[in-house]
């Protein structure tokens, strides 16, 4: 029986469906009916002349020689111990005609990382979750019901474990206590998920985790892989998602990892057409080889199933899109219909959606896509990607130009504020605030909004309460809501001491304030990714720099939203009918306590309308609060 269990997960590997392939790639234990203990190891080198594990238990130089088990090119050891083997180290010493190389094990699922690489082998012992009541919740919540999708707030906190705090040293913090304060200060700022910068094993901190060598290895930086797993389950009990960062794109030239891994290209494309990113000084995934599809998709159902993560942000969808990506007119070749698509990963993408939701329908699939690439997020059986939710990065970026504007100039810029409502249906989107857009000179979020100190904070919570209700899934990175000046450095821990200055107290509080409102609304996210739940008041009010818009639930509940980024005081009037009485609900510069409602007014013209004075570089949110009896009769009849 386990002769013809291993021919399966042989034979599957090589044909690209071994979704378990770390279940039988790399090293795993077993039994040994002389009292002794086993370790088989297993690794895929087709163009090696031999294979040696070399480690702790053996000869570093020499090692102990493996065997190749296939025509594929799979290569096999057991190696029977008198003592348990678990947190020695060892390395594949492979042989090929490029010379001789040490290689960390591509499934390793704990290693040392960072310019060493060794493979650490862990206990199998499994970790005891408590994080069931989570998982039920995220499958009521998540999952599609009364024909509506994902309609539940996603409200997401990036963060760069390595610097949202360290210790009075300056160093790391471990797992377990960036679990209890991350699900501590989430739950109390009101964030669902947290999306964490890659934890997949990766050996420059300078990359921010995206230049990965391990891709079933949380990083040794901050911790064991048990510690991860408890990382995972103290914010799932305090009830928040996790999410990761993961990048199936590329891989860094680090001597220890995937780079050439058997003395030639291997993981990565053979042609140089397709081998290398210029920008990047890494290496493409070979995406249409088989061995690489099992290798990947068994690492995002690994992430799933054995750390029960709620999702993936797919890391650079747009550089395995196109062929010409990064590249000049003739390094690339066209595909087989003359197009600049890449054929291969486009089927790559589709079938590990389809791999992922087949097994959890309930987690997300986010895609960093920044192309007009048509259907992202349309089903794989309508001919799209299969992605739940896509990054909106031009919504982004347009907002952030607006934002730094003069307001004197921001009425020639103002489709900044109405132009996204013109496709922001067509793929199921994330607003996101990231990390992406606050380094390399960008500046901070709140640094990058024109005029003084004050007028800063201003509107920052003004584009805070436009980002929370427009169409769209949200997400804020770390340290903007309480408005550090500094740009991110992930070298440093945030500037928590920005909290003992009022302004930056205040804004956190804001922050707080507002996403707890957000939570409690469900016109803000019940219909995010259907026209029925938005409708414009006035989207083309450039000359005050304005825009107010109405939510609704999929009850019909709806609040309306005004926001100005104008720098003088206004007044603003809104089509209402006779009767209309609304209630202040919440406001950027309120201080909290109770406002008169606003009542429907004759006009003019004879037509009724809301008139009420906006502060500059503010917002308000409001919402019906009652009628006259005489309108309610009029409905009625």
């Amino acid at each position: 029986m386990e002769q013809k269990k291993q021919e399966l997960g042989e034979y599957l590997f090589h044909q690209g469906t071994n979704y378990t392939a770390y279940a039988y790639m790399g090293c795993h234990r077993a039994a040994d009916g002389t009292g002794k203990v086993a370790y088989t190891f297993r690794t895929w080198a087709p163009n090696a002349a031999s294979v040696h594990v070399v480690g702790d238990f053996s000869d570093w130089k020499l090692g102990i020689p493996m065997r190749r088990i296939s025509e594929g090119g799979i290569w096999e050891l057991v190696y029977v111990s008198d003592e348990p083997l678990e947190g020695k180290r060892y390395k594949y010493r492979v042989e090929s005609r490029a010379g001789v190389h040490l290689k960390g094990d591509p499934y390793a699922f704990y290693s040392m990382g960072r310019d060493d690489g060794a493979t650490v082998i862990v206990s199998d012992v499994p970790y005891k979750w408590q994080d069931g009541p989570w998982l039920d919740h995220r499958r009521d919540t998540v999952c599609s019901r009364d024909g509506r999708y994902l309609s539940a707030p996603v409200n997401i906190y990036e963060v760069h474990l390595g610097s949202f705090m360290r210790d009075e040293n300056g160093d790391y913090l471990n797992y377990r206590t960036l679990g209890d304060k991350l699900a501590a200060y989430t739950k109390r700022m009101g964030y669902t998920h947290v999306e964490l910068l890659p934890v997949t094993e990766y050996p420059y901190d300078g990359s921010w985790g995206y230049q990965v060598c391990g891709f079933f290895a949380p990083t040794s930086r901050f911790g064991e892989p048990d510690d991860f797993r408890y990382f995972v389950d103290v914010l799932h009990r305090a009830g928040v998602g996790v999410l990761l960062d993961w990048v199936p794109a590329h891989f860094p030239k680090d001597e220890w990892g995937l780079y050439e891994f058997d003395g030639g290209p291997l993981y990565e494309y053979q042609g140089y057409d397709r081998m290398e990113s210029r920008s990047w000084g890494t290496r493409f995934f070979d995406l249409g080889r088989q061995e690489i599809q099992s290798f990947l998709v068994s690492s995002a159902l690994y992430w799933l199933r054995e750390f029960h993560i709620d999702g993936l942000r797919v890391d650079a969808v747009a550089s395995m899109l196109y062929l010409d990506y990064d590249r000049m007119p003739g390094e690339w070749f066209p595909n087989v219909y003359g197009g600049n698509h890449n054929l291969e990963a486009i089927a790559f993408l589709q079938k590990l959606n389809s791999a992922v939701f087949g097994e959890f329908p309930d987690v997300l699939m986010i895609a960093e896509e920044s192309t007009a690439f048509a259907g992202v997020t349309h089903p794989v059986s309508e001919g799209g990607l299969g992605f739940n939710l896509k990054w909106n990065m031009g919504w982004a970026n347009d907002f952030y130009e607006y934002l730094s504007l003069n307001p004197v100039y921001r009425k020639y810029h103002h489709s900044a504020l109405n132009f996204p409502l013109m496709y922001a249906f067509g793929e199921n989107y994330v607003l996101p605030i990231s990390h992406d857009e606050v380094v390399h000179g960008k500046k901070s979020f709140i640094d990058k909004m024109h005029g003084s100190y004050g007028e800063k904070f201003a509107q920052v919570r003004a584009a805070l309460m436009l980002q929370m209700t427009y169409p769209g899934k949200k997400m804020l990175f770390m340290g903007t809501e309480f408005g550090q000046f500094r740009e991110w450095d992930y070298a440093s821990s945030l500037e928590w001491f920005m909290l003992n200055y009022p302004a930056h107290a205040a804004l956190s509080q804001y922050v707080a304030a507002l996403n707890d409102f957000y939570l409690r609304t469900p016109a803000l996210w019940e219909q995010d990714f259907v026209p029925d739940g938005f409708r414009w008041i006035l989207p083309d009010d450039a000359d005050q720099n304005l825009v107010a818009y109405t939510r609704v639930a999929a009850d019909g509940a709806s609040v309306h939203v005004c926001i100005t980024f104008s720098g003088v005081e206004q007044t603003v009037a809104l089509p209402a009918e006779k009767g209309d009485v609304y209630e202040i609900v919440f406001e950027t510069d309120g201080d909290g306590s109770p406002r008169e409602p606003l009542r429907a007014a004759e006009q003019p013209d004879g037509s009724y309308a809301v008139s009420f004075t906006m502060h500059p570089l503010s917002g308000v949110m409001f919402r019906p609060c009652k009628r006259t009896s005489a309108r309610r009769r009029t409905r009625k009849a």
